[in-house]
């Protein structure tokens, strides 16, 4: 159990809510293990088999209170609220900003000047860990460093255009080197660029199925803290498609999807013959594989770190939540910018 920007995240497995009084009491096995005033709370969030009893339920909603349930891969099941108005207007300043061109900029610039830096993480740690001297991947990462100060500066970016553009090229130069990065079976798993539907080389079925899980992750995580997955900044909208949702997951595909990637195949936790290659030329996990992703991916997820803008430590499958709420009490006008993940 974790306390962050006023929201209780709770993950232990048989843990069960109640209220005494005007407090949110959890119990494990009978024991308790925390009690806290209800108005000290913004929301509380429930990953696995957590319960909840219906006075509690009731308590939250009169107080403002909103309880999530999520599944324990953070899928949203169900969500409690009040008649409180607190998530309308929230998604009508979405909205508004969404429709406001300049203002999309402003919010999109640090997602993406965040994803390229941890780009740049992801190629300086494997160049470590690879001992890779080659000069191509040097050039990369110079590139990535001065992409990342274009894309954060309104001045030198001004457009959402130009963003996609800096973005664009930022991905070119790194996927272009990512192959370095591959210590074993390079032949199986490199790839001569990427390719989503369908992917057409094993890394890119790998990184596809790794963002599928994470774009799951962001959904939850938007529908949690009331912002409407659909409507993106950076990504615009189109019908089915979770805009937002893919505007927070930018940040941390790198950290959590791609340098799993790298891992997984690095250390042959997954090998070329756990993937099909149709008659078309399209490449698809086989189920032991997707299974073993699975779980490395949820073991991923409990690794912490230190969140750059709250300086303290909390669990990797965390943060996609927590941006999440930053960038609602931005919205809110709570604080004046979006703070990004920036890894170090």
């Amino acid at each position: 159990m974790k306390q962050h920007l006023n929201t209780l995240f709770v993950f232990t497995k048989g843990a069960y809510l109640s209220k005494e009084g005007q407090a949110v009491v959890v119990k494990v096995d009978r024991e308790q293990r925390l009690r806290v005033p209800v108005h000290h709370l913004g929301g509380i969030v429930c990953f696995g088999a957590v319960g909840a009893s219906p006075q509690l339920m009731a308590l939250c909603a009169e107080e403002g209170v909103s309880i999530s349930f999520l599944s324990q891969n953070g899928r949203l099941r169900a969500r409690v609220v009040g008649f409180t108005p607190g998530n309308v207007l929230l998604r009508r300043e979405q909205y508004r900003q969404a429709d406001d061109s300049s203002a999309s900029r402003e919010l999109a610039g640090p997602m993406v000047a965040a994803k390229i830096a941890n780009q740049r993480t992801v190629l300086l740690r494997g160049q470590r860990e690879s001992k890779n001297k080659e000069a191509s991947l040097a050039f990369a990462i110079q590139q990535l460093a001065q992409s990342a100060r274009t894309a954060s500066s309104a001045r030198q970016c001004p457009s959402l255009d130009e963003l996609r553009g800096v973005e664009g090229m930022a991905a070119r130069a790194y996927f272009g080197t990512f192959n370095s990065l591959l210590t074993v079976a390079k032949e199986s798993f490199s790839m001569k660029e990427r390719s989503r539907r369908p992917p057409l080389d094993r890394l890119n079925a790998l990184l596809s199925f790794l963002y599928a899980m994470l774009a799951h992750d962001a959904r939850s995580a938007c529908e949690a803290c009331g912002l409407d997955p659909a409507v993106g900044f950076l990504h615009r909208d189109r019908p089915g498609r979770p805009s937002l949702a893919l505007d927070l997951m930018e940040e941390l595909r790198p950290v959590l999807c791609d340098r799993l990637a790298l891992t997984l195949i690095n250390r042959r936790q997954v090998s070329p013959a756990g993937f099909d290659i149709t008659e078309s030329g399209a490449v698809r996990m086989k189920e032991n594989t997707r299974k073993a992703v699975v779980e490395a991916y949820q073991k991923r997820k409990k690794d912490e770190l230190v969140h750059p803008y709250l300086d303290e430590r909390v669990s990797l499958g965390l943060a996609v939540h927590l941006q999440a709420r930053l960038l609602a009490r931005r919205l809110r006008g709570e604080i004046d910018s979006y703070p990004p993940f920036i890894w170090r």
